[in-house]
């Protein structure tokens, strides 16, 4: 059973963790996170979860508890966002390394500086490299979704990672839209019963966490998080086919819009992935054969996935709300490498948008395909901005 509702992204987080109900959750408020971690203290205040809910003084304290929770062997859950995130970042690598399933909403918003509370996702793409898994979200449902589908990936016993679950600040946090509910019985049932593998608190089946890592173990570990990420791709497709079995909505690797017959790809990440798809309608009635696609799956990288899709294209823009200071976008060089395996690369532009909450339209897209369609897009792009 199933019903629709009007909800905000942030409560559709706090519901999804309601019906999940897990055992820890560690959390201190920002900007535009702050929703999710009060609705779910209420759900823990009005008795209608049995979570243990800690309010730490600091967002380094927070994952910190939640990574040693999870490692007693908890089902843990927090949240973050910004500079909350940039607080958290040296327990980052450690929570992935220490191998620890717990679970991050991340209401995506620009790191400062300057000073900006609005969307981009400097935030997550800064967290790219310290071996978490990252989900990103087209909208409300999808936010509600990937709650309730990280925990199936990061706690599977061949994965074993922390996981991020992105959605963008302001226009998916604090924007109502029509979701569809999922039965809280089936939601458990999903989910199922947390199974933590050499939990600390199994006093029978002693361990160690946390040690020191000379030269001989440190790199060997390294890459059995590489391993477990090459895996969580194995892993996520047979989520997300079981979790269209149950509620009907499909997702994939990497989602895609248009793309069988299209000449020209733009590949984009988060809310802005339903703009695109409205520009796609509107140049394709211009005769543009214009695609778009979203990795939903953003850690792990999925280049099979992706270069399926980008296969005999004339173009492809890669469209990074977020930007390397010195190079290109984050994603932009790694859609250029993905590409490679189909051995004849399409023509590659980069589009820096959106930074700081700036505007992404329609109209903006559009303008900025049609130049790539053309041939007269620059290599890279700053989307409304002079230079």
């Amino acid at each position: 059973m199933s019903h629709d509702i009007a909800i905000n992204g942030d409560n559709a987080v706090a519901l999804a963790w309601k019906q999940i109900d897990p055992d820890v959750c560690a959390a201190y408020p920002i900007t535009p996170q702050t929703i999710i971690v009060e609705k779910f203290a209420e759900y823990v205040a009005n008795g209608e979860v049995s979570t243990e809910f800690v309010c730490v003084e600091s967002e380094h304290s927070a994952l910190t508890l939640c990574t040693s929770s999870c490692s007693a062997g908890a089902r843990t859950f927090t949240a973050t966002a910004s500079q909350g995130l940039a607080y958290m970042w040296e327990m980052l690598p450690i929570t992935a390394a220490m191998r620890t399933p717990l679970i991050m909403a991340v209401a995506n918003r620009a790191v400062s500086g300057p000073i900006n509370i609005n969307n981009d996702h400097g935030d997550a793409m800064s967290g790219r490299d310290t071996g978490w898994l990252q989900l990103f979200s087209e909208n409300v449902q999808e936010a509600y979704d990937n709650s309730i589908i990280a925990p199936r990936i990061a706690e599977h016993h061949d994965v074993q990672l922390p996981c991020m679950v992105n959605l963008d600040g302001f226009i998916l946090t604090h924007a109502i839209e029509r979701m569809t509910m999922i039965d809280t019985n089936d939601v458990k049932a999903f989910v199922g019963e947390y199974k933590p593998l050499y939990p600390l608190l199994d006093t029978k089946h002693p361990v160690s966490h946390g040690n020191m890592d000379g030269p001989d173990f440190y790199y060997p570990h390294k890459v059995q998080s590489v391993l477990a990420m090459d895996k969580a791709l194995e892993v996520a497709e047979e989520v997300f086919a079981e979790f269209a079995k149950l509620t009907g909505r499909e997702y994939h690797l990497v989602d895609q819009y248009r793309c069988e017959d299209a000449d020209y790809v733009a590949v984009i990440l988060g809310s802005s992935y339903g703009t695109m798809k409205e520009t796609v309608d509107q140049l394709r009635d211009e005769g543009i054969k214009v695609g778009c696609c979203m990795p939903h799956v953003y850690r792990p990288w999925p280049e099979e996935a992706l270069a399926k899709i980008l296969a005999g294209k004339k173009a492809v823009a890669v469209f990074d709300k977020h930007l390397s200071i010195g190079a290109y976008g984050p994603m932009f060089p790694e859609v250029v490498t993905a590409a490679t395996l189909n051995g004849d690369v399409p023509k590659m532009y980069n589009v820096i948008y959106g930074l700081g909450g700036a505007d992404a339209t329609v109209a903006g897209f559009k303008k900025m395909m049609e130049a790539v369609a053309s041939g007269d897009a620059k290599r890279i792009t700053y989307l409304g901005v002079k230079i």
